[in-house]
């Protein structure tokens, strides 16, 4: 058994591409680590890589792959062979994905955005574990590390779990979660050195700031949301 759900909103560490990078993110508190198989990505890794990682993780942390409009097949495919507990849908996927999924007994995150589709307001639209909530602008399907009016995502946070991301840092997270009130926190660029590899300062600054947040400390979600 893991370690009982902290008081404080939980927090995945996203984009990872080293074993001892990951171990050190979980060790500093982080609940769950980020894998992207988007190949246009800075930090998309291999299968092989990916299960590198999750054989160095301790058993309560939970893997998260990241994928952009794969298909069935494909996400299962990593499922198995690089030991994810949950998927992060994060195109244009549809309902009905989400749904195969779900019935697989997978976990399934679906990303919806400010600025494009899927929006905020397509939330009822989908049946999903949980949804991650960010910003819509740059070139990649992920935040581009672009802040936004974070209050925009209160709404849904008070009918769902949802995991709040896009252009977190250590210096804003604690802002973010008191305008959007989320279960949940995701950060990749806001920790890094460069593209894939962590800034371990910058990840213990960035948990101990969602820590010391002055927003809402527990959510009726927050034990659902990673799996």
């Amino acid at each position: 058994m893991g370690p009982t759900c902290p008081s404080y909103p939980q927090i995945k560490i996203c984009g990872l591409t080293r074993p001892d990078e990951a171990q050190a993110c979980v060790i500093a508190g982080a609940n769950a680590i980020g894998l992207v198989f988007y190949p246009p990505s800075p930090r998309c890794v291999t299968a092989a890589a990916a299960r590198d990682v999750t054989d160095a993780l301790p058993d309560h942390a939970v893997p998260v792959g990241v994928f952009v409009d794969a298909s069935f097949e494909e996400i299962m495919d990593r499922v198995a062979n690089c030991r994810l507990k949950a998927v992060q849908l994060h195109g244009k996927e549809s309902p009905q994905l989400v749904d195969r999924l779900m019935r697989e007994n997978i976990h399934v995150i679906k990303a919806l955005f400010h600025g494009k589709h899927p929006s905020l307001e397509d939330a009822d639209r989908f049946r999903p574990s949980a949804y991650l909530a960010e910003c819509g602008g740059g070139k990649l399907p992920g935040g581009n590390a672009l802040a936004w009016d974070w209050r925009l995502a209160r709404s849904i946070c008070r009918r769902f779990p949802v995991i709040l991301a896009g252009g977190l840092t250590p210096d804003n997270v604690g802002e973010a979660l008191e305008n959007a009130h989320s279960a949940a926190v995701d950060v990749s660029s806001g920790v890094e050195s460069s593209p894939g590899r962590k800034d371990m300062d910058r990840v213990r600054a960035f948990i101990s700031a969602v820590a010391e947040s002055t927003g809402p400390v527990k959510s009726q979600h927050q034990r659902s949301i990673f799996q």
